[in-house]
């Protein structure tokens, strides 16, 4: 619970809370404190209980740590009855975006698609090449009331 706290940050606590509470009033405090702790925990376990009853037995090995989705992802890749790793491994992401930046950009891949070639060659629309300015489209008239 205390990981992230080094004993300097704890020392600093338990010096404010005396300057604070009092070191009178201090023992008190802490007993109230760890029985509200105690009282959230004992509540908490039985919704948990409550809840497992409910569900039946076919929920016997359900863990509500696995309704985190972090958790839950996890768990699913690690169980690989899907074949998810299958389809990772076979997925190469920066390859595909290198691909389409070839496209957009208009350069040919390094490997090009036979159907892409034949089409070039048979005097089909090359759509590597960027289309000419014509100065029959004209831009509609800016009118400043209308925005």
């Amino acid at each position: 619970m205390f990981n992230d706290i080094g004993p300097l940050e704890l020392v600093t606590l338990v010096v404010l809370a005396v300057l604070v509470f009092g070191p009178d009033k201090l023992p008190k405090m802490i007993q109230d404190i760890t029985r509200t702790i105690r009282k959230i925990r004992e509540f908490s376990e039985s919704a948990k209980r409550d809840i497992r009853d409910e569900l039946g037995p076919e929920f016997k090995d359900f863990e509500f740590e696995d309704l985190n989705p972090k958790t839950f992802i996890r768990k699913q890749l690690d169980n690989d009855d899907l074949g998810i790793k299958e389809i990772r491994n076979g997925f190469d992401l920066k390859k595909e975006m290198a691909e389409i930046t070839d496209a957009v950009h208009g350069r040919e891949s390094e490997a090009p698609s036979a159907s892409s070639s034949q089409a070039s060659a048979s005097g089909s629309v090359d759509m590597t090449k960027k289309p000419e300015k014509t100065d029959a489209y004209e831009h509609p008239p800016f009118d400043a009331d209308a925005t």
